[in-house]
């Protein structure tokens, strides 16, 4: 199959999975902002609470996808419904910063105990749906809020001491940790206290889209400041990402515990492919959009967390990135030891693999792997018979064919950045003849450039990471 017969798989699934059933569907035109939860077959059940990630994710994907399909007043429109949301509901009138999570109408919830507290995570993809709703549509309000929400960060969430960013936050944006006086009931608690990957490389994806339309020098010295503090302290010489760490930087780790408290503790302490995958593509956008020259440490870096992805977390015999690794103490490799399959993994994979195909066309694994990973995807992650992608790959999981098609964790986000970009970079040969060269063209087009004026293998490859 060519890339021209890809392209066009790769739109039928953007449209059959997405544009056709998510929205308007989504939209809750009584109370405002997304409904959060939708049943397999498209239903919408009773309860509705509506998280800043989630709601935030919708508004950025409808800014995009805007653009990409040329129906700028119809997605425009459905954007502005949840930015209005974002900014009379999920927005603290009193003491700034988005809430984690809202009812349904926008007050006050209980649902996994985080009541009136905020994280530096939800107001990240605040942040990031901010600015890519100003980047299409130019309302000045939408990029005074963005910047009001980067303020609000910086205030309360950045660390001078460590560097780096505290999740943890009250109401009134003040940090918390197991020692404060504040005691939470939060389902997230046992992350209490640390510094995290996932935050920072969500942070930092936030503030690149934000540095795309306001040059602030501040904002310019953080967002460089994230990328050198994940490509050099948050990834790993194995080349993956540490997942949780003590203010300090120190890594949490249960490689010296018993099997039953690593297992217990598998949530801060495991190699997660489908990260590294999304990191690496993550660090050469940033620093694509910081415009750094011959950034080849970063590139460097962003290659080997993907070949150690597929190194170590692929599944060769079917395709699909695992779930979970580990370095167990005394064995050389990583081990899988979660081979369930998330579908936000696979649509990252889908991404970086194809993006890198391009940066490295003389590495034509990249490409197989591409290849293979659709047709996995396409055989046990999208649900041909209801439309969209079930949650997990179903040669692992089956009951997922059954399964939500959305909740809080789970909406378009993942989903239609990796089936865009490859879009885009499956058609590369007419985007760019175009008036306006595609974003993504654009950086994988200056990588490659970057890639090949530089030997990065062996030796030289080894010595840029460790400069």
């Amino acid at each position: 199959m060519n890339q021209k017969e890809l392209a066009t798989e790769f739109t039928d699934a953007l449209r059959d999975g997405i544009l056709e059933r998510w929205y308007p569907l989504v939209l809750d035109k009584e109370l405002g902002g997304y409904f959060t939860n939708v049943t397999y077959d498209w239903r919408l059940p009773r309860e509705q609470e509506k998280m800043i990630v989630t709601q935030a994710r919708h508004v950025w994907v409808l800014s995009k996808l805007a653009e990409f399909v040329n129906a700028q007043n119809e997605y425009d429109r459905m954007a502005m419904h949840g930015y209005y949301f974002l900014r009379n509901h999920m927005w603290d009138a009193e003491y700034g910063g988005f809430y984690q999570i809202r009812s349904r109408a926008g007050g006050m919830s209980d649902m996994n105990g985080w009541r009136d507290e905020k994280r530096m995570y939800g107001n990240a993809f605040g942040i990031y749906a901010l600015a890519a709703l100003y980047r299409q549509t130019r309302d000045d309000e939408v990029l005074d809020f963005a910047q009001q929400a980067f303020r609000w960060v910086e205030e309360h969430s950045f660390d001078p001491k460590y560097n780096g960013y505290f999740q943890f936050l009250m109401r009134n944006g003040k940090a918390f940790d197991v020692n404060s006086e504040y005691k939470t009931i939060a389902s997230d608690k046992n992350e209490l206290g640390f510094k995290d990957q996932n935050g920072s490389i969500h942070l930092l994806e936030a503030y690149t889209e934000l540095y795309r339309v306001w040059k602030s020098p501040l904002l310019r010295t953080q967002l460089e400041g994230l990328l050198v503090l994940i490509r050099d302290t948050i990834v790993t010489k194995e080349g993956y990402l540490g997942l949780f760490f003590q203010p300090d930087w120190t890594p949490v780790s249960f490689r010296n515990s018993n099997e039953e408290v690593r297992k217990n503790n598998f949530g801060l302490d495991h190699v997660s492919f489908g990260h590294d995958c999304e990191t690496a593509f993550l660090m050469v956008e940033a620093s694509h959009a910081l415009g750094l020259e011959n950034d080849v440490k970063t590139l460097a870096v962003a290659k080997k967390m993907l070949d150690h992805a597929l190194r170590y977390g692929f599944d060769e015999s079917v395709g699909g990135f695992y779930d979970g690794g580990y370095y167990l103490k005394g064995e050389g490799g990583c081990t899988i030891i979660k081979e369930t399959k998330n579908w936000w993994a696979q649509a990252e994979g889908l991404n970086a693999l194809l993006l890198f195909s391009k940066i490295f066309p003389q590495e034509k694994r990249y490409y197989d792997y591409f290849l293979k990973q659709w047709e996995y995807v396409k055989t046990y992650i999208i649900d041909s018979n209801n439309g969209d992608w079930f949650e997990g790959g179903v040669d692992k999981e089956p009951h997922f064919k059954t399964g939500p098609k959305s909740h809080i964790w789970k909406c378009t986000y993942h989903t239609s950045r990796a089936l865009m970009n490859c879009i885009d970079l499956l058609n590369e040969k007419n985007t760019m003849t175009g008036a306006k060269k595609k974003e993504i063209v654009d950086l994988a087009h200056s990588w490659k450039t970057i890639s090949s004026s530089s030997v990065l293998s062996g030796e030289q490859r080894h010595a840029e990471i460790n400069a």
